[in-house]
């Protein structure tokens, strides 16, 4: 609490400071480009009825807000292409990024800029373990939700194989990590892999899958023998 205190009230002193400028700048930030691109079209229409709101109300400390809409197609080295970007537009705030891996980068960038950032999806604990005082989430964390994950496996699925299944992504290999630590710790066994398009049906009956990632790509999909595998 300290922490967004004090950051708020940096963030208020460079309003002020900046009062000559008639428009405050900010930014939502995430894949609007990409397999990923409906979660950045939620995102964009979100910011855009938030800001069209705040500024029927008359802004924020009586000047309106402009909003930039920034397209990093959950790619880190875009992510933070798209951070500087935004710091040269004199962004004060960024919504976003989604996917973990674009966000992790990108904070570097904002917290040398002093942007405040906050992420509605990144779920990957680095991103704020780090303790950068702009960098904020509102969403649970990778280890959080492996545990949870863990434990309703353990509960109602006991002596079975455990498959796991992630997309290489920071998000999808940081839930499926940690629920592997968890599920091992309650005892389950299991056989791990990195690819979501894997022919299942070798393993025996009643082995539980656990999926990291609700959507494979449609590469996933043809290269899969058995593309049910994936839904």
């Amino acid at each position: 609490m300290q922490r967004i205190i004090a950051f708020a009230a940096a963030l208020l002193l460079s309003f002020i400071a900046a009062g000559a400028r008639a428009e405050l700048v900010i930014a939502v930030a995430g894949p609007m480009t990409g397999q990923y691109a409906a979660f950045g079209e939620q995102l964009r229409r979100g910011a855009e009825m938030a800001v069209a709101d705040l500024n029927a109300r008359g802004g924020v400390l009586g000047r309106k807000l402009r909003l930039e809409v920034a397209d990093d197609a959950c790619d880190p080295k875009q992510a933070v292409a798209v951070a500087n970007q935004l710091a040269n537009k004199g962004a004060v705030f960024v919504d976003g990024h989604y996917c973990s891996g674009s966000s992790i980068p990108a904070s570097d960038v904002y917290r040398e800029e002093g942007i405040l950032q906050v992420s509605p999806a990144s779920t990957n604990p680095q991103l704020t373990d780090r303790g950068y005082p702009n960098v904020f989430r509102t969403c649970g964390r990778d280890d959080q939700q492996g545990i949870v994950a863990g434990d309703y496996i353990a509960d109602h699925f006991k002596d079975v194989n455990v498959a796991i299944l992630h997309d290489k992504t920071a998000y999808g290999q940081g839930v499926a990590e940690e629920f592997r630590r968890k599920a091992a710790q309650n005892g389950a066994t299991g056989s791990f892999t990195r690819r979501c398009g894997v022919n299942l049906r070798p393993i025996r009956k009643r082995t539980v899958v656990t999926r990291s990632h609700s959507l494979c790509s449609r590469a996933d999909r043809q290269r899969s023998r058995n593309p049910s595998d994936c839904v």
